[in-house]
């Protein structure tokens, strides 16, 4: 079934769908976060920046991008089905990985933290929990897998391990537009003025390890899952080519 254009064509649309779906919980949550800005005369700028300097509204950007692209060279590509190219490929393991990350931080250890005035609930929960759970789905059940080989594991540690020394880079060089303190991180396990450098070096390393573990089981089951570029899909079923 999994290898069928019908089920092809309905995991596109399902993409597609929560692609849409994640966009407009991003939309909602940065008008919302820039009004809350303007209403309390905080500087819109760097609240626009710390903005997307959220983990969390990256990996799901990201996770709007790639699905899309999937749906749309799927769509494009009439009834001949075929293993995904080797970028498309790449890209799905890494945001899948990166969203499975999001949903396992925020809710083992942001969920029981007050939200900010400005947070969307259903938004939020589309990125902490539903998006998560969609890419996740999406490594068992979505179609075209291709075999990856292990070494693309590790491309998928590039982007957290720049996110984090652009985020401790810049923490101390701007002032938090709502608490005026001279310091600003986007979690507060990041943060050594909460806790101390020790603790958020064991986080970092924690969650780095985490990634590449995740990282390996997507490629795993990609593996599993997969074709190594060969086999064509249509309408008929399988074709050699």
């Amino acid at each position: 079934m999994l290898r069928s254009h019908s089920w092809a064509t309905g995991w596109t649309a399902l993409r597609l769908a929560m692609a849409a779906l994640i966009a407009a919980a991003i939309i909602a949550q940065f008008v919302s976060t820039v009004a809350g800005a303007v209403d309390n005369d905080r500087d819109v700028l760097t609240t626009v920046t710390n903005f997307f300097s959220f983990f969390t509204i990256l990996s799901n950007t990201a996770s709007v991008i790639v699905l899309a692209w999937a749906g749309i060279r799927l769509l494009a590509r009439g009834r001949a089905l075929e293993p995904d190219p080797l970028a498309l490929a790449s890209a799905l393991a890494w945001v899948s990985t990166y969203m499975v990350i999001t949903g396992v931080v925020y809710n083992l250890l942001l969920r029981g933290l007050p939200l900010q005035p400005e947070t969307v609930g259903w938004s939020n929960e589309i990125m902490h929990v539903w998006g998560p759970l969609f890419l996740l789905l999406d490594l068992f059940l979505g179609p075209n897998r291709r075999r990856l080989p292990w070494k693309a594991a590790l491309g998928a540690a590039i982007f957290p391990v720049v996110w984090i020394i652009y985020t401790l880079l810049r923490a101390n060089l701007i002032t938090n537009p709502t608490t005026g303190q001279p310091y600003w991180y986007p979690y507060p396990f990041l943060n050594p003025y909460e806790s101390s450098w020790g603790s958020v070096i064991g986080y970092i390393i924690g969650i780095a390890v985490t990634i590449v573990v995740v990282a390996v089981g997507a490629v795993a089951v990609g593996r599993a899952r997969g074709a190594a570029g060969g086999p064509r899909v249509s309408g008929r079923g399988i074709r050699p080519e």
